[in-house]
């Protein structure tokens, strides 16, 4: 048995596509642009440590673990980079740069998904990464050119909502899931074993 935390950085993302949803519709035309910045933070710093740590790890089998967890750290440094943006009042568009070659990789992989069969249900996992890779290539011209336009924002959180919900039908049954998978599991420490010494 492997044990993972995708369920966490699912659960964690979708919150992430909520919110972003929701500040590109109403907080983008605000004027206390700082008050977003915990919430944004709060998200990524979650996805940069948990991604960060799978990538390191990988304790996923086959490419899940480069899959999840590397499109995690570039999900969880754009939401930092929003943040402080957002804290100190500077510019988002450097940082929807970055989110928009993020975006990019996010679509790339919905393609890989769908055209490997990976996940157990592919089309569903493959059309959540391409409308989160959508929302993060669409930041940058949303931003550049369109941040008054309230048609484009609707456009775009409806968009965001929808990538929300796929990954909302994705992170809760993987949460109920682990439930049942992890019911019995007993770590080391609790079974008695002593882990070899390390040469």
């Amino acid at each position: 048995m492997f044990i993972d935390w995708v369920a966490l950085l699912l659960l964690n993302m979708l919150i992430g596509y909520f919110l972003l949803a929701w500040y590109v519709a109403v907080g983008l035309g605000e004027a206390d642009q700082k008050r977003w910045a915990p919430a944004f933070g709060m998200v990524g710093l979650i996805a940069l440590v948990f991604g960060g740590t799978m990538v390191v790890t990988w304790p996923l089998p086959g490419p899940y673990g480069s899959i999840y967890g590397e499109m995690s750290v570039l999900f969880g440094i754009t939401f930092l980079g929003a943040s402080v943006s957002l804290a100190k009042g500077w510019d988002l568009r450097p940082v929807a740069l970055y989110g928009f070659f993020a975006g990019l990789a996010a679509m790339v992989l919905a393609v890989r998904i769908v055209d490997l069969k990976l996940t157990t249900h592919p089309v569903m996992t493959g059309i959540g990464f391409l409308l989160s890779g959508l929302g993060g290539v669409a930041a940058l011209p949303t931003l550049a050119w369109f941040r008054d336009n309230k048609i484009v924002r609707y456009a775009g959180a409806l968009v965001l909502i929808l990538a929300g919900l796929i990954w909302v039908a994705t992170a809760y049954p993987a949460l109920w899931m682990h439930a049942a998978a992890f019911k019995d599991w007993q770590p080391m420490t609790m079974r008695g074993v002593v882990p070899p010494p390390a040469h």
